[in-house]
C-alpha cells in the first residue's frame, strides 16, 4: 500500500503496526520543479517571489533544489512543519495567504492538499507540490521488494528451544511420586496452545527441554503469546525458563541458530527470550523495552584484529555499540554498562581500558560519585 502524505501514512502505520507493507512516497526535487512549471506557464513567468511550505521530517532541501536549477532564493519564502502530527492547516493558510496580501509573493507552493484548496478558494494562485510519475514508480518497487522480502522472511524455519532451569532438581522439590510427571503434562499442554497459535510441532527433549518448529513468520507474530507461556511456566514450575529462537532456510541452521541462542538467554541472569538470525543478528529481551539488537558477525578485518589484541569478542563489542545506539548516550560509564548488560564493574572497567588502548573509544570527562572515592571516568566509541 502506498501513501502520498505524511499524515495518512503516520495513521495507517500505527493502526496496521511495523510489520505492515507500506511505503511513503516522499516529495523530491522533481516535485518542485513539477510545481514550479505548473506556476510558470500559468504566470507567464518564472517567478521567484513565491511562499513554500515544507515537512521537517523529509529528507529533500528545497533551497537545494533551487540552487541547483540556478534559480536565486532572495525572495524565497519557507516555512516548515510536522508532517506526522500537524492538525493546523489554517496556520499554513495564514502564512502563505498574509504574505500574498502584503504583495510579497505572486504565488504559493504547498504540500498540503487542504492548505491548496483553500489558497485557490482565496484567490491565490495556488499550487501543489505532489509526487511525479517516476516518484510513484519508484515507491511502488519499493514495495514490491518489500513484499518479495517479507514473503522469503515468512517462509524462513523457524524453532523455539524452552528449557527450564534446574529441572532435574525439580523431583528433589516433589511432595508426591506423580507430581514431577503432572508437571510435565501441564507444561506440555501450555506449550500445545503455544503450538496451536503458530502452528508448530513441539517436540519433548527431556528433562525440561522442549523443541518447537514452525515459520519465523508465525513465530514473530506471535512474539506476545510465547512471552506469555513462558511466563505462565515459570510460575507452574517455579523456576526461570529460558528461550532460543533460530531462523534459517533450512532446519539444520535454524535449530543451530537456536541453540545458540538458548546459550545467549542462559549466560543472563534473568533468562529471557533470544533470537538468533540467519545473517548474524542476534536479539536479546524480545518484546520487552530493553530489546537489543546487535550482530555477532563482522567482516572487517581491521577491527576484528583490534579486538583480537584485547581479547574482546566481536558480540561484546556489538553489543556495547547496540546498547550506546538504543540509549542515545553521548557518553557513558563502566556503571552504566555493567548495570545494563549484566556484567560486573571490574568486565567493564577491563574491557573499556582496552578499547581506549585500541583506539576504539575514548575518555571525554569524569563524574563525580555521590558517595567518597575516584570520580568516574565517561567514556565515548570512536566509529571509525
Amino acid at each position: 500500500m502506498a501513501f502520498f502524505g505524511p499524515i495518512p501514512y503516520t495513521y495507517a502505520k500505527e493502526f496496521l503496526g511495523d510489520h505492515a507493507n507500506i511505503v511513503y512516497c516522499k516529495p523530491t526535487g522533481a516535485s518542485l520543479y513539477k510545481a514550479m512549471l505548473q506556476m510558470s506557464m500559468d504566470l507567464g513567468q518564472l517567478s521567484t517571489r513565491i511562499s513554500i511550505d515544507m515537512i521537517d521530517s523529509e529528507d529533500v532541501d528545497f533551497k537545494e533544489s533551487f540552487c541547483e536549477a540556478g534559480i536565486p532564493v532572495d525572495n524565497i519564502h519557507m516555512t516548515m512543519f510536522n508532517g506526522s502530527s500537524y492538525d493546523k492547516p489554517d496556520e499554513l493558510i495564514r502564512f502563505h495567504l498574509d504574505l500574498w496580501k502584503q504583495g510579497k509573493t505572486e504565488a504559493a507552493l504547498t504540500c498540503m492538499n487542504f492548505v491548496h484548496s483553500s489558497l485557490r478558494e482565496a484567490g491565490v494562485p495556488a499550487y501543489r507540490i505532489e509526487m511525479t510519475k517516476l516518484d510513484i514508480r519508484q515507491a511502488m518497487q519499493v514495495m514490491i521488494e518489500q513484499a518479495k522480502s517479507s514473503y522469503f522472511k515468512d517462509t524462513q524455519i523457524g524453532v523455539e528451544i524452552i528449557e527450564l532451569d534446574q529441572f532435574d532438581q525439580l523431583a528433589d522439590k516433589t511432595m508426591t511420586r506423580y507430581h514431577l510427571q503432572y508437571l510435565e503434562l501441564k507444561i506440555r499442554q501450555i506449550l500445545l496452545q503455544l503450538c496451536e497459535k503458530i502452528d508448530g510441532t513441539l517436540i519433548d527433549n527431556g528433562n525440561g527441554r522442549y523443541q518447537i518448529f514452525s515459520s519465523r513468520g508465525a513465530i514473530e507474530r506471535e512474539t506476545e503469546t510465547l512471552r506469555d507461556t513462558v511466563q505462565h511456566i515459570s510460575l507452574e514450575a517455579d523456576v526461570p525458563v529460558a528461550v532460543g529462537i533460530g531462523f534459517g532456510s533450512t532446519a539444520f541452521s535454524a535449530e543451530n541458530n537456536a541453540r545458540r541462542a538458548l546459550q545467549h538467554a542462559k549466560e543472563k541472569e534473568e533468562r529471557g527470550i533470544v533470537i538468533v538470525q540467519q545473517d548474524g543478528v542476534i536479539v536479546e529481551a524480545v518484546g520487552e523495552e530493553d530489546e537489543l539488537t546487535y550482530a555477532y558477525r563482522s567482516h572487517d578485518k581491521e577491527l576484528l584484529d583490534k579486538l583480537g589484541q584485547g581479547n574482546i569478542s566481536i558480540k561484546t563489542y556489538k553489543k556495547i555499540e547496540a546498547l550506546v545506539q538504543r540509549m542515545g548516550w553521548d557518553g557513558f560509564t563502566t556503571s552504566d554498562l555493567s548495570a545494563h548488560l549484566s556484567m560486573t564493574q571490574r568486565n567493564a572497567q577491563r574491557i573499556m581500558v582496552s578499547l581506549c588502548e585500541l583506539g576504539l573509544a575514548e575518555v571525554q570527562g569524569e563524574e563525580l560519585q555521590a558517595v567518597r572515592g575516584r570520580p568516574r571516568k565517561i567514556y565515548r566509541l570512536i566509529r571509525n
